[in-house]
């Protein structure tokens, strides 16, 4: 059983690191007088900042929710560790060594679960760059990266890694540093075979995802080799440090240029996320294995302040895989007070193919925000029928309407509501813009929502063009 931390220890490791630089890498701050720092609340969602942080007495208080206390429990609220958990991460940062006031200081038995996964997470990612650059066998890996713009360099910024193609060669690695075969399939890193824990994964290129903070929580790993069977990209499962519904690759080196111009480039890739940081827009992120949710949005809101200036430029493949993704995101798009936009390059490349093209000046020009993101998702509704007959475009404005009912702006919700007529080809305009309010009264009169009257309920309707 881990002893209780020494209290002196504990006293230094609160007062040597400053609790807005803690927080800071969460959320943005800003001025909010009498030497106080204000910023949205981590803790709940909120459109205005209630959240203040007071650098010189070193505690945070939320006027919202109630939530307060000093950096480590910040640092325990945030990232859901316990108290000695959250004291040893924060030493570790220092450069404290903590005592124990039973049995000495013992590591490997004594850290919390979550420090130790981390640590595991920590390792592997070192060790698996060491193979990338050094070993014979990651040639492959090196190659692939070469062919697509990335030397060197450009591994060592991101920690781009190898895994080899043995059976167990991390997990030998691991145990040699003292963590059990537990802790590895608890990690994400092993997993069982005939024989016990075996190496996830193998003969990959490796990118390690990194939580907001900075710590490797996970890993994406592309596959490299024909023979290889699994899937294309192959990401850590579900763990106590990974969810990826909750993680951006990428927000560790893009969060303070997102916080800074208040604009955020949502790409689909790892490849794309390294091109366009090298192409000079480092405030693009990605997905990991999933689609664009509202956990990214909270993330991403945090950083941008609700700032109703603030620009989220979403980059979709062209196809028609990447157009679902877009009309995904734009499910998720009311959830945000910054503008969305979409880009697409005309001849459907995705950044990183772009970048090897053409270069970086066509990666800086394919994100400048163009097309709203509403619009792109109406012309896309608007596509599938048949707008020459009084049927289709009746029926394409049953799907459009409740589109644009959705949007909370009431001035933009009028003029996206023409639009939206002059897209269906209906000379009545005020018809449409009748249609889009009434069906935003029933929604807000259902709380909420969302306009869900059938068909039948859909009233008089279009007039001929």
């Amino acid at each position: 059983m881990a002893g209780r931390i020494n209290d002196e220890d504990v006293k230094a490791v609160r007062d040597a690191i400053p609790i807005d630089s803690v927080v800071s890498e969460y959320l943005q701050l800003r001025n909010a007088g009498g030497g106080n720092l204000k910023g949205l609340c981590p803790f709940h969602d909120e459109k205005t900042p209630s959240f203040q942080v007071s650098p010189s007495k070193g505690l945070f208080h939320c006027f919202g929710c109630q939530e307060g206390g000093d950096t480590i429990t910040f640092v325990m609220k945030i990232d859901h560790l316990s108290f000695s958990e959250a004291v040893e991460r924060l030493a570790a940062r220092a450069g404290i060594t903590l005592r124990y006031e039973e049995g000495g200081y013992n590591p490997a038995q004594q850290r919390g679960e979550r420090i130790r996964l981390i640590e595991a997470h920590r390792l592997a990612a070192e060790w698996y760059a060491e193979q990338l650059a050094a070993s014979a066998e990651a040639e492959a890996g090196r190659i692939f990266l070469a062919e697509r713009g990335f030397d060197q360099a450009a591994a060592v910024h991101f920690g781009v890694g190898y895994s080899p193609r043995g059976w167990d060669h991390l997990t030998r690695f691991l145990r040699g540093k003292g963590f059990s075969d537990k802790e590895l399939l608890l990690s994400g890193l092993a997993q069982e075979g005939r024989r016990g824990p075996i190496d996830r994964f193998r003969g990959r290129l490796m990118w390690p995802i990194r939580d907001i903070g900075g710590e490797v929580v996970g890993f994406g790993a592309r596959k490299l080799y024909e023979e290889d069977g699994g899937p294309k990209y192959l990401n850590t499962p579900e763990t106590p440090i990974y969810r990826k519904s909750q993680v951006l690759y990428g927000i560790d080196l893009a969060k303070k240029e997102i916080a800074k111009t208040s604009r955020a480039v949502v790409v689909e890739g790892y490849t794309d996320v390294m091109a366009c940081h090298l192409a000079g827009v480092r405030t693009a992120i990605a997905t990991c294995g999933t689609a664009f949710g509202s956990e990214h949005i909270k993330i991403l809101r945090r950083l941008l302040m609700d700032n109703g200036s603030a620009r989220v430029i979403f980059t979709f493949d062209g196809d028609a895989a990447g157009q679902k993704a877009a009309l995904r995101a734009f499910e998720e798009d009311q959830k945000f007070a910054a503008e969305t936009y979409i880009a697409i390059a005309p001849d459907g490349m995705d950044p990183c193919d772009l970048r090897l093209a053409k270069g970086d000046e066509a990666v800086v020009d394919l994100v400048e925000p163009r097309t709203p993101l509403f619009e792109f998702a109406l012309r896309q509704i608007v596509s599938r029928y048949d707008l020459d007959t009084p049927a289709g475009r009746a029926a394409a404005l049953d799907e459009a309407a409740p589109v644009v009912a959705r949007i909370k702006n009431s001035g933009a919700q009028h003029e996206v509501a023409v639009q939206l007529a002059g897209l269906l080809g209906i000379l009545d305009t005020q018809f449409v813009v009748r249609r889009v309010a009434q069906l935003a009264r029933w929604a807000r009169e259902r709380g909420g929502r969302g306009p869900a009257p059938d068909r039948r309920q859909r009233g008089p309707q279009p007039p001929p063009p």
